[in-house]
């Protein structure tokens, strides 16, 4: 079989035999050149599909919590953490909701609002339990100062606590957990509570001597002493 096809490819193609090999050695690759615009095609078509989902979800999450769309929001969209000057105007095709509604997804709306520094935000507010300054937002890693003050040129803010802390029966582990407690501060706290009895106020963190007014007024808002 070898032999027909080098005689045939000298006989009508007047190839040498070297010829011949390094034709034989191209043809796979000329057969794949010819399926590769298919590929890319198809390639494409699945990138638009999940792109279009990604889509859909958006509008459902901004329909859910209560924007009016009267346009596509996709140009508004910005997949990079950074904002434009000349964007700073609030498009006029949706209406502002409480920031307390908003979700991962809806923050995107905002210019400078990627989809990570979104859940970024929606993370740190939740951790804290609620925010009762709007300016605590700035403590959100990687959140630049026109992108925060686009946020409330979209979402309305009003002071909220939602969940607070046990301070006279919480773990350390737990009360650690909160951003504004470190672990060994979280430590220090249940051992004084442990060895001098329940907290009655804010004041009584003062009587620990390694924490400062500043600090414990921060952390008051937070603090449930029932």
């Amino acid at each position: 079989m070898k032999e027909r096809l080098f005689y045939w490819f000298r006989l009508h193609l007047g190839f040498s035999s070297k010829e011949t090999r390094g034709f034989l050695i191209l043809i796979p690759f000329l057969v794949g050149l010819g399926f590769l615009p298919s590929g890319i095609r198809k390639f494409k078509d699945q990138q638009g599909e999940k792109t279009f989902q990604r889509y859909l979800h958006a509008i459902d999450s901004l329909e859910a919590a209560g924007f009016v769309l009267i346009s596509s929001p996709l140009p508004g969209f910005d997949p990079r953490d950074t904002l434009p000057q000349n964007q700073r105007n609030r498009v006029k095709n949706t209406t502002t909701i409480s920031f307390w509604e908003a979700d991962s997804v809806t923050l995107q709306i905002v210019p400078g609002i990627g989809e990570k520094l979104a859940g970024r935000i929606i993370k740190y507010r939740d951790q804290l339990g609620g925010l009762h300054h709007a300016d605590q937002l700035k403590e959100v890693f990687g959140l630049k100062e026109e992108a925060y003050l686009a946020i409330w040129e979209y979402f309305d803010f009003s002071p909220q606590i939602h969940s607070k802390i046990p301070i006279n029966s919480i773990e350390t582990q737990d009360l650690s957990k909160h951003p504004y407690i470190s672990y060994g501060e979280a430590k220090v706290i249940v051992a004084f509570r442990n060895q001098h009895g329940r907290y009655t106020n804010p004041e009584d963190l003062l009587k620990i001597k390694i924490f400062k007014p500043e600090w414990v007024q921060k952390i008051s808002p937070y603090l449930d002493f029932d």
